[in-house]
């Protein structure tokens, strides 16, 4: 997507345009205990971007294009790195190029906050392309495809910088990253108006994109400190069932999907398209190892095989009908648990 020209960033207190780059630090010396260095967290619950139907307006706010991956945190040592997904686990060995370019910052401490992506011809991210590299649900697969899109410094140098302003902690980051097209990139902030580059993302096929005040501290949690406005609707729904098919990839005429609503499951739908023959084989197999009899949701469908709601499913669709289920949707790909996926809540 072409973008418009944005203004190049000033580094933070330094007159020399050379990139920030640290050494890796000494222990710290005993006798000197009130040095001003922070501990490095073990891991800090990621900001969560709120769900808005309209972009902001503004100069509070600044605006990137919405990745469509996993979420991770890159904490970054001497001589080492690690990669903790959304939920809390080690994914390190999912992505070794991204642990390896991450090693090769040159930065002796810091937590970089991103997402992981594979990128389709076009440049887009594609999370269906992402789940195939790291071997489907459940694979194990280490992914050689993906790069992260980095957003946010959330550690540098032994400091914490979750209560410094993100303007300031995006000066850090682009400096530390710098230009490169590399395994490791820069979510590029965009100097455009909110609903112009909303309509510039719709007609590029994009997911959506991400405001974020410039001014917040980084705070865990979906506060409104960011939000996302979406292009086409896309969601976490477990998998209930299916309709058996003869003649659909895989023997999946459709999957049966729910949400929940107060404690309970309920049924908003099938999907019957965006299967690729070798996931709906793998998906069919699945499936047929968690049948059940009792039908886990209040649904008519003659022929069906219900299955224990345990798989996640993320769906794309472009609205929902006047009964509650979902218009025009299709199949994305399985969301792993460690990915925290949150399964969505229908108003009660």
């Amino acid at each position: 997507m072409t973008k418009p020209p944005r203004q190049k960033s000033q580094p933070l207190l330094r007159e020399t345009d050379l990139p920030i780059r640290s050494r890796p630090r000494k222990p710290r010396d005993p006798a000197q205990p009130q040095l001003p260095f922070d501990p490095m967290p073990d891991r800090i619950e990621p900001c969560l971007a709120l769900l808005k139907a309209k972009p902001p307006s503004g100069p509070d706010w600044i605006y990137e294009i919405k990745w469509d991956g996993y979420r991770i945190a890159v904490h970054i040592e001497p001589n080492s790195a690690r990669i903790i997904t959304r939920g809390g686990h080690d994914w390190t060995d999912r992505f070794p190029a991204i642990a390896a370019a991450a090693r090769k910052l040159g930065v002796g401490t810091a937590i970089l906050d991103g997402e992981a992506v594979v990128l389709d011809a076009e440049g887009r991210s594609d999370f269906g392309a992402l789940q195939r590299s790291l071997g489907g649900r459940g694979g194990r697969q280490a992914s050689g495809d993906a790069i992260l899109y980095a957003f946010d410094l959330l550690y540098f140098d032994g400091h914490d910088l979750t209560k410094m302003e993100l303007s300031g902690r995006r000066h850090l980051l682009e400096d530390l990253i710098g230009e490169s097209e590399g395994t490791i990139r820069v979510s590029q902030e965009v100097e455009a108006d909110g609903a112009t580059l909303l309509e510039a993302a719709r007609e590029h096929g994009l997911e959506g994109i991400i405001a974020k005040h410039r001014d917040s501290t980084y705070r865990s949690g979906r506060l409104g400190d960011w939000l996302k406005i979406k292009c086409i609707q896309s969601e976490s729904f477990v998998i209930v069932g299916y309709e058996p098919s003869s003649a659909a990839r895989g023997g999946i005429g459709s999957l049966l999907l729910a949400a929940y609503q107060g404690d309970a499951f309920v049924y908003i739908g099938s999907v019957g398209t965006g299967f690729k023959e070798k996931e709906a084989i793998e998906l069919r197999r699945m499936l047929d190892t968690l049948k059940t009899r009792r039908a886990p949701v209040a649904v008519d469908k003659k022929g069906a095989v219900f299955v224990q709601p345990t798989l996640i499913a993320e769906i794309e669709y472009r609205a929902w009908t006047d009964d509650g289920k979902l218009r025009h949707a299709s199949y994305k790909g399985l969301r792993e648990l460690q990915d925290n996926a949150a399964i969505y809540k229908l108003p009660e």
